[in-house]
């Protein structure tokens, strides 16, 4: 017998998630022969039970019925609306916490031989150490960044110690109260520019308050709690960023301070914007990893267009359409001590829509794995830059 519990956002459009979500079930009990039996979070009378990670922000979720878990805890997820993402954020906690743990992705048919393994005691697939992770111990960064409201609750494995981020990298970080973001777009004079049912008038309003607090606090990027706006000013902040990273510094969704210092790395050693994405679907027999976020930089992009936020269906985010050419993917891990970074190539722009606005599906070099995420992440975003720059980045971090 196998039992399921779920865990999603709030966020999401449940009506939409919740079919989606049946469509995956179903295809993979086809697969497997017998059923999935949804069950309460602590009920474990079964012979596996599954922890389905729904969509993305369902991180603080899992972590507030934790003990009610019981390990090992096989993460099932889909290829759709952020669940991966959300995923590897919590293995990267289980990891940190040494607690057994897999994230059960791909295609349904593996996904039911995975299944079937794990009950047969064939589960030569569970944890493997670190070895697919760099080290580091410290590195020359410098620069001042802040946190605008604090990091999003479902970041459970991204929060590093301020202190820490100072010796190691030697950059200040300082926290700017969200009241001060929301009292500047309160300030600026209201614009009326509704066009093809995109509030821009919101959007523009948030983009002059987001640069004078970094002329205020003479910033070298900012991270912001996002979602937070959705209520308060019902507007997003993908313009904002994907306006702040073209001018040469660095914006960076969810509050989320270790996308934020990675993509700071980029800019040290580089001098390029980069694209703070979720992984959202990973094909490990074909070497390939689809990225997708709301936003990114104008400079990255030939052509873009406008839409709405994914989850919520409001704001205006970025739609743009990358380069194919080859790629770097970079993540620093919370502890400043390991990271994950790899090499590929852009073979193609998507546009699904169960995804995040823009997407992109990367093919990684020979010699990396993406299966090693499945195992050994660093953290949900991943930060994507053009050109093959690992050996910089590994002679920038030591």
């Amino acid at each position: 017998m196998i039992k399921i519990s779920s865990f999603s956002s709030d966020i999401n459009r449940k009506m939409v998630l919740s079919e989606r979500n049946k469509a995956f079930l179903s295809e993979i009990e086809e697969n497997l022969g017998e059923r999935i039996i949804p069950a309460d979070i602590s009920d474990y009378e079964a012979d596996l039970k599954l922890v389905f990670i729904a969509s993305g922000g369902s991180e603080g979720k899992f972590l507030n019925a934790f003990k009610s878990l019981r390990a090992p805890y096989y993460l099932l997820t889909s290829g759709t609306d952020n669940s991966l993402a959300a995923s590897l954020e919590i293995l990267t906690w289980l990891n940190m916490n040494d607690l057994e743990g897999e994230v059960l992705h791909g295609d349904c048919s593996y996904i039911a031989a995975r299944i079937k393994a794990i009950i047969s005691g064939k589960n030569e697939n569970g944890r493997n150490g670190k070895a697919s992770l760099s080290t580091f111990s410290k590195a020359d960064l410098g620069g001042r960044y802040a946190v605008v409201g604090k990091p999003s609750d479902w970041l459970i494995a991204s929060v590093p110690d301020y202190e820490e981020v100072r010796k190691k990298l030697g950059t200040e970080l300082i926290d700017i109260q969200m009241k001060e973001l929301l009292d500047g777009f309160s300030n600026e004079k209201p614009i009326s520019d509704i066009r093809d049912g995109l509030d821009f008038g919101s959007a523009e309003r948030l983009v002059k308050a987001v640069r004078s607090l970094r002329e205020k606090y003479a910033l070298d990027g900012l991270t912001i709690r996002c979602f937070d706006l959705l209520d308060s000013i019902h507007t997003t902040g993908c313009l904002s960023l994907a306006h702040l990273n073209s001018e040469g510094l660095i914006g960076c969704c969810e509050g989320d301070i270790m996308s934020m210092l990675s993509m700071a790395v980029v800019r040290k050693v580089t001098g390029q914007s980069s694209f703070q994405a979720n992984p959202s679907r990973i094909d490990s027999v074909a070497n390939r990893i689809v990225l997708a976020h709301c936003t990114l930089p104008f400079d990255m992009v030939d052509s873009f267009r406008y839409d709405t936020h994914f989850e919520s269906g409001i704001g205006v985010a970025v739609k743009g359409e990358m380069r194919e050419q080859p790629v770097t993917i970079l993540r620093l891990s919370r502890e400043l001590g390991t990271y994950w970074c790899a090499e590929g190539t852009i073979i193609r722009n998507l546009d699904e829509k169960t995804l995040c606005r823009t997407q992109i599906e990367v093919e990684l070099d020979n010699g990396y794995r993406v299966s090693d995420l499945l195992r050994n992440p660093c953290g949900n975003h991943h930060i994507v830059f053009y050109g093959r720059h690992r050996s910089e980045i590994e002679s920038f971090l030591g």
